[in-house]
């Protein structure tokens, strides 16, 4: 990759590293302790969820990871890159091309269509519009959306929009999703759809960090980091990775 900052395209063991990390915020008299030294390893292709009640910490250690934030303390590496020592616009390059993020709002702008959508971060990075839209086809594709790709948000279904705020989050094959709550507002048999395909993708090799509250969703991790009060209260394996044991 020309250009590239030294570790990009390296092999990593680990998609996410962090090391005791804290993020900390003046809170008057007392500072708080948003992420409170708070370890996780993430392999890739796995598929991390973050679980806990409002204010635990979940959305924080995303925007971490993301590079929307940086720690105040400890150390973060995301796909071998030092999140704390890297640039404004080496982690804004990291988030077009390597990072990928889906919300609970679907954030679909509702004025394009599904394909004009998801080709929005191939094109801020710089790729024409024909080469982003053909990307944006094949991921569209690849969430189940072939046929909807010249549709409005407004014309299909919650669970579609999801499906193709997924497609936004891998097209140019990024390598890591975070999703903040991403089944927060779908049914629960939609829900239950969009963890299926997210599972997918982590099978193929994507690695996917994602937040809940819904205790079903526990059963497609891979790893369950459980978040009270900023810190982390209990890490294990929720599900063995396999085709039996991941719905």
């Amino acid at each position: 990759m020309p250009g590239a900052p030294l570790g990009w395209g390296a092999v990593v063991a680990a998609a996410v590293e962090a090391v005791s990390v804290s993020r900390i915020y003046p809170g008057g008299s007392e500072v708080v302790r948003a992420v409170d030294r708070v370890s996780l390893s993430v392999a890739p292709g796995e598929l991390a969820i973050l679980v806990g009640a409002s204010g635990s910490g979940k959305s924080t250690l995303l925007n971490l990871i993301g590079g929307l934030d940086r720690p105040d303390e400890g150390e973060l590496s995301v796909l071998g890159i030092d999140m704390a020592a890297s640039g404004e616009k080496d982690l804004a390059r990291m988030r077009l091309t390597r990072i990928g993020f889906v919300f609970q709002a679907f954030n679909l702008l509702r004025d394009l269509t599904l394909s004009e959508n998801v080709s929005l971060p191939l094109e801020g990075a710089g790729i024409s519009r024909s080469a982003a839209r053909a990307e944006a086809r094949a991921a569209l594709s690849r969430v189940g959306l072939a046929e909807l790709g010249d549709r409005f948000p407004s014309e299909v279904s919650g669970g579609q929009q999801q499906r193709a705020a997924i497609a936004r989050a891998v097209v140019g094959e990024r390598e890591i999703i975070l999703a903040d709550e991403p089944t927060g507002a779908l049914d629960s048999t939609t829900g239950q759809e969009i963890m299926r395909l997210l599972s997918d993708l982590s099978r193929e090799g994507t690695t996917v960090v994602l937040s809940t509250h819904n205790p079903a969703n526990l059963p497609f991790a891979s790893q369950v980091v459980t978040l009270r009060d900023g810190r982390r209260i209990q890490a294990e394996d929720a599900v063995p990775t396999t085709e039996a044991a991941r719905p």
